[in-house]
């Protein structure tokens, strides 16, 4: 029934349930899934920066090594405009039959302009859309914590001499720690909500749990 799913996304918090379903879905159908994030332009300005560059491929990694994991077909893109026609845009030209999305972002700003994409989009749309609501409450928010989380992991999971590398950073409710072991390099992702943590390979540059 479906084919081709979307899954906009903009690495909040929010976007990690939307992720979930969205490959359930897709799971489910044996569809290829999309992600795109989109640095958006509009009535509150353009807000391209290299910080929200360096965001919105890390949104897209995501999913594309979230799906990549799940054995499906996965593309990304990242585009500049005003998000609700880019996303509408992208719909057209890849032929999507289903967006799965979420309803808010994080706090502020955030909140408000990722509530204002979905709401149009779910007016405007010709296909189906799923609207994930966030009510996860985020646990881990300190970066010691989750590197402390990490390191455990890794010596539990019998990496000898795991050390941090480099600052985590958060992506798509999940904390990415870079670490260092005996027998290479490997990450472990933390997720932000429930503080459950998975080991990762070092390819896998900003999976979530």
């Amino acid at each position: 029934m479906y084919q081709d799913v979307l899954i906009p996304t903009d690495g909040s918090d929010g976007t990690r349930r939307s992720l979930i379903h969205g490959l359930t879905i897709a799971d489910r159908f044996d569809a290829t899934v999309h992600g795109l994030s989109v640095i958006p332009e509009g009535p509150f300005g353009t807000l391209e920066s290299e910080t929200a560059t360096s965001a919105a491929h890390r949104a897209v990694e995501c999913v594309e090594a979230e799906a990549s994991r799940e054995g499906l077909e996965v593309f990304t893109a990242v585009d500049q405009g005003v998000p609700h026609e880019v996303i509408l845009e992208y719909v057209d030209e890849h032929d999507v039959d289903m967006i799965v999305m979420g309803t808010q972002g994080r706090t502020g700003i955030d909140r408000v302009l990722v509530g204002s994409v979905t709401e149009r989009i779910v007016r405007m749309a010709d296909v189906p859309v799923v609207t994930v609501r966030l009510s996860e409450t985020v646990r881990i928010d300190d970066p010691a914590e989750a590197r402390r989380i990490a390191q455990r992991e890794a010596s539990q999971n019998g990496y000898q001499g795991a050390v941090v590398v480099d600052e985590p950073h958060r992506t798509s409710g999940s904390w990415v720690v870079p670490l260092e072991a005996d027998s290479g390099p490997l990450q472990v992702h933390v997720d932000a909500v429930s503080g459950e943590p998975r080991v990762g390979s070092s390819d896998d540059d900003t999976s979530s749990s």
